[in-house]
């Protein structure tokens, strides 16, 4: 996150395209989404005490399910929740390096220590 521009409202952007970009504001995860045709997901069997385990985005959302997602949809409040409460942040990029619409993001606890 050393390098990321940090982004706190949906008006602010990328300096450049491919530029990464870090926020935990609610309203620009949710933009960033739905920008993308993205619902919030859960990968199944990861909860755990009553709270959505590891945190994804369905992109296929609204999509012919072919094969069988591999994901599970959940709400917004849900998705929204067990990312503050796991103190998380959102590292993503609007545009590819050229230009084109990028759907990369990761989340990260800059708390945790890796051991």
């Amino acid at each position: 996150m050393r390098y990321a521009k940090w982004i706190h409202n949906h008006k602010e952007r990328a300096d450049k395209p491919g530029q990464s970009l870090a926020t935990r504001s609610h309203e620009v995860i949710q933009k960033w989404a739905e920008e993308r045709g993205a619902a919030p997901a859960t990968v199944p069997g990861t909860r755990h005490d009553g709270r959505p385990g590891v945190l994804r985005f369905d992109f296929n959302a609204g999509a012919e399910d072919e094969g069988g997602s591999r994901l599970v949809q959940i709400g917004w409040e849900d998705w929204f929740s067990s990312f503050d409460e796991r103190q998380l942040v959102f590292i993503y990029q609007e545009q590819k390096a050229d230009g084109s619409q990028s759907n990369f993001f990761r989340l990260d606890n800059p708390e945790r220590e890796d051991g």
